[in-house]
Formats: structure tokens, C-alpha cells, sequence
């Protein structure tokens, strides 16, 4: 079942069942993947969008909601930045399992090996190939981070 069927699931159940903030998140989410798609056809590109590119849609959804958070926290906002959390929650049931530390560095160490990465002017090719293959998996701006001291 791609993701986009099981996000269309879980938004019929979430109807039956009443639940209105967790139907509220999955709205969001649809519609952040319909404009996508929008954007995608004027592009010239597929009609619709791939689960990578649901998946990169759904960890941005993320991390604007952890900022948000903090900001509402910062602000004595707490309602809010409990809301905010409580959708973070919810996007997390679609995204793939985070990998460890140690998941990560032996990632980096297999991508630095398979490019023949040699040089600090190698990182954009390490990036490439752990995005490829760990889309969603791992934060990439603590990744890069780690593969540029990796040079150091």
C-alpha cells in the first residue's frame, strides 16, 4: 500500500471515529501533498508526486512544527505548542522509522566508501547517495554536519 493510500485510510477512519484533531493533521497533510501535485504538473512533471517526495513533504510539516512548538513554549503559549506536538505525533505514524546514531554513522562511513569520498569537495556526493537511500530516515543538516567533520 504506497503512502498516499494509507494516509487516504487513515483520514476515512479518523472521519468515522470523530476524531477531530487528528483529522484536522491529516487534512493538512493531504492538502501539503495536493499542492505538490499542482506544482508538479505545471513543472511538466508526473501527474503525481512520489512517497519520497510525500515523505520530504511530511518531514518539513515536522520540523515547522517543532519550531512552532518552541516558539509557543518561548512565548508561554502552551496550549498551542501542545497542539503542535500532538500533530508532530500524528505525522510520525507515516514517516519512516529514525535511525540510530550509530544506524547514521555507519551510513555515512558506507556512502563516504561506495563514493570514494576523498575530500571535504566530496560531501555534496556522500549527501546524494544517503539521501537516496535514507530519505526520511535521518536529519540531514546533523548528517551533513557529521560528514564534513568526517574531513575535518
Amino acid at each position: 500500500m504506497s503512502l498516499r493510500d494509507r494516509l487516504q485510510t487513515a483520514l476515512k477512519e479518523a472521519m468515522k471515529e470523530r476524531q477531530a484533531d487528528r483529522l484536522s493533521t491529516l487534512r493538512l497533510i493531504n492538502a501539503a501533498i495536493k499542492d505538490r501535485d499542482i506544482a508538479s504538473r505545471g513543472d511538466g512533471g508526473p501527474e503525481m508526486v512520489s512517497d519520497a517526495d510525500i515523505t520530504a513533504i511530511m518531514g518539513k510539516m515536522v520540523k515547522q512544527r517543532q519550531e512552532s512548538a518552541r516558539a509557543y513554549e518561548e512565548g508561554g503559549r502552551l496550549e498551542l505548542a501542545e497542539k503542535e506536538l500532538a500533530e508532530i505525533v500524528v505525522i510520525h505514524e507515516f514517516l519512516p522509522r529514525q535511525m540510530s546514531a550509530d544506524e547514521v554513522a555507519a551510513a555515512v562511513e558506507a556512502a563516504m566508501a561506495e563514493t570514494g569520498a576523498a575530500s571535504i569537495r566530496d560531501v555534496g556526493k556522500v549527501m546524494a547517495a544517503l539521501k537516496a537511500r535514507h530519505a526520511g530516515q535521518m536529519d540531514f543538516g546533523a548528517v551533513g554536519a557529521l560528514v564534513k567533520a568526517r574531513f575535518g
